[in-house]
């Protein structure tokens, strides 16, 4: 009774929601703190991007776009969509032809994403 209790998805979905409401304080808890806060650091870069240590250029005024971002999406897609379609490929002689000929126009695809391409 009580297992079954348990699993019922309107107390396991509470259970969840408890636990990822504590997480989300112990976050607040964890996170730096405004600058305004009597407990915050003193340095003026506790707030800025992490670089490897390094600081960051200033912006020179170039903007990117989306389109750069954009093609590398559509690139990774392809690729991952690639992947899983050939892993679930069965071993046979016929698959494979199909394999080659799948890899050759994702092959075109990845020519046609990158600055090879009509884009």
């Amino acid at each position: 009774m009580v297992d079954t209790f348990l699993l019922s998805p309107p107390v396991a979905i509470a259970v969840f929601l408890l636990l990822a409401y504590g997480l989300y304080r112990l976050g607040g808890v964890l996170a730096p703190h405004p600058s305004s806060h009597p407990l915050a650091d003193a340095h003026p870069d506790k707030h800025m991007t992490y670089t490897g240590g390094e600081m960051l250029p200033s912006p020179t005024g170039e903007h990117l776009g989306y389109r750069a971002f954009y093609r590398l999406a559509l690139l990774f897609v392809l690729l991952h969509v690639a992947a899983l379609v050939l892993s679930t490929l069965p071993s046979d002689p016929a698959s494979d032809r199909l394999a080659v000929l799948y890899l050759i126009g994702v092959g075109i695809g990845v020519f046609v994403l990158t600055e090879g391409g009509i884009l």
